[in-house]
């Protein structure tokens, strides 16, 4: 990944089209993003599209505009600034055409950074390449990367972040991880909401290598309920009320969970 970050960074000062290629969830709008900050264009507006999925009128339209508004497109709103388009390769042959010629004929106007799952047809807007791996082929990013998210989504919990048991860090490396890095994120954001204090656990992970050692449904529900009740009182300073509408839930139906979690809101008042 570090070879990735060093060429966005050298090609951020240019202005020509940038095809970041990669598997779903490895990074690769993260990364646009940073090259736009890192251009001289980061004063500028930058403007993300995601067209995949969508009919060819509707994608003439969201980029170029229609005819009575050209300049309401994408393309044209992007002006000076960066345009981040998503699933290049999934753009109709016609609109892929029609924005290489666009880009060709006003050189500087927009810089274009797309992203793909592969090059094929995408190469039709020229300029350079970035490849990003999956996750399963960089494994050395693992354990640096679920320590990042550990430490962000800790402070968002208001809770101390210990670190991860070393049956959890075993596994960490050992899980294929078919959803790349969203996939690990998301692990591990649900993991601190089942954990709470402590080290995280391989069973909070939904690692465990003894299938039977994964919380059920249930008992993963309850561990919810309670970090979030936790969290939402300590911030309200033990107010039930102030909780319930943060919660955006009925008082009365708020206090339900409270007691079914066992949790006292006198202890959170200061």
């Amino acid at each position: 990944m570090q070879e990735a970050v060093d060429q966005a960074s050298a090609l951020a000062r240019s202005d020509a089209p940038i095809l970041i290629t990669g598997p779903s969830g490895s990074g690769r709008k993260h990364l646009a993003r940073a090259i736009h900050e890192w251009s001289p264009r980061a004063g500028g507006t930058l403007i993300e599209i995601q067209l995949a999925g969508t009919a060819e009128p509707s994608q003439q339209r969201e980029l170029f505009g229609d005819g009575g508004a050209p300049d309401s497109g994408v393309l044209a709103r992007a002006h000076g600034g960066t345009l981040l388009l998503e699933t290049l390769d999934q753009l109709a042959p016609s609109v892929l055409q029609r924005l290489a010629e666009g880009l060709r004929n006003a050189p500087g106007r927009v810089r274009l950074i797309a992203t793909a799952a592969r090059e094929g047809a995408s190469a039709a807007i020229g300029g350079q390449r970035i490849q990003v791996a999956g996750l399963s082929e960089r494994r050395e990013d693992i354990l640096p990367l679920a320590a990042h998210f550990l430490a962000e989504y800790a402070a968002e919990e208001s809770i101390e972040a210990i670190g991860f048991s070393g049956e959890a860090r075993r596994l960490l490396l050992e899980e294929a991880w078919p959803g790349n890095v969203r996939e690990l994120r998301e692990r591990i954001r649900q993991a601190i909401r089942l954990s709470g204090q402590g080290a995280i656990s391989a069973e909070a992970l939904m690692l465990a290598s003894d299938l039977d050692a994964v919380p059920s449904f249930k008992d993963a529900k309850r561990a919810f309920e309670t970090r979030y009740v936790e969290v939402l009182l300590r911030r309200c300073g033990g107010n039930i009320s102030r909780a319930a509408r943060m919660a955006k839930k009925d008082r009365k139906d708020f206090y339900d969970v409270i007691r079914r979690t066992g949790i006292d809101p006198g202890q959170f008042r200061g």
